[in-house]
């Protein structure tokens, strides 16, 4: 039987990357899934799923907005008679705008899908879930929440501030049975993060990529989705307020280059 057979589970952000990786792994170990993205990609994903034999309904819903969030919720809860888990993993890089340049406007946008995103997502999952007396919210941050120079500032602020989300919220589930969770990814090799990956092949310095983490490489969609199955399964049913770096040990030190053994 698979990990998540039979749940009631909600990913956003599953047009593509970690979300679609999330969205066929879960599915994989038996979740009944809804998933989200503002992109039509997500019927791509979806249409995966049913190609590998798992059960996958689309829902094009942007994730910073209260209406949307709370009617793809109660579609999961109507769908499926409860929600199990729900992963808030949609985000946006907003690039790397230089801080003289930056408006208002801009970190608007970027806390409105990074982080208010998943304050609805915990705000309209939370009641369903306390009334089952179970349940597991994942949200993505990212190790720029966690250290300077991974990020923008927006980006960066966006996901600090999931990380004290997640800490905060674990306190006011008290006894409730749920649980909240971060994953905290280092260089994924996605669509957001395309234009690294594309100007490091451009100047010849693919092979440079990840150097200063100590496994000396980028990760796979499928190895964040991996952490994120284990938070949102009962495996992980002591885990509970973390923010977990699935960065290839970047963030176990300071930035520093070495020599190899």
């Amino acid at each position: 039987m698979g990990r998540l057979e039979g749940k009631s589970v909600i990913i956003t952000g599953a047009g593509s990357g970690i979300g679609r990786a999330a969205a066929l792994l879960f599915t994989k170990e038996g979740a009944q899934l809804i998933a989200v993205d503002r992109s039509d990609a997500v019927h791509d994903t979806v249409e995966l799923v049913h190609r590998e034999g798992g059960t996958a309904e689309a829902v094009v819903a942007d994730a910073g907005c209260e209406r949307d969030v709370k009617a793809f919720i109660a579609k999961a809860v109507h769908k499926h008679g409860r929600l199990d888990a729900i992963w808030a993993n949609a985000g946006i890089s907003g690039g790397l705008v230089p801080l003289e340049e930056q408006t208002v406007e801009h970190w608007q946008e970027v806390l409105r899908i990074n982080l208010i995103g998943p304050f609805l997502a915990i705000k309209h999952a939370m009641p369903q879930m306390i009334a089952q007396e179970h349940g597991a919210i994942v949200l993505t941050a990212s190790v720029a929440g966690l250290k300077a120079g991974a990020s923008g500032h927006p980006y960066a602020a966006s996901k600090a501030g999931v990380i004290s989300l997640v800490q905060t919220t674990a306190y006011s589930l008290s006894g409730t049975g749920v649980r909240i969770n971060a994953v905290c990814p280092g260089l994924i090799e996605t669509g957001m993060t395309k234009p690294v990956f594309d100007n490091a092949k451009e100047r010849g310095t693919a092979h440079k990529i990840g150097q200063i983490n100590p496994l000396k490489r980028a990760g796979q969609p499928h190895e964040l989705a991996a952490m994120g199955l284990f938070l949102a399964s009962d495996e992980a049913s002591y885990v509970n307020g973390q923010a977990i770096a699935v960065d290839g040990g970047l963030t176990a030190s300071m930035p520093y280059v070495g020599r190899p053994i």
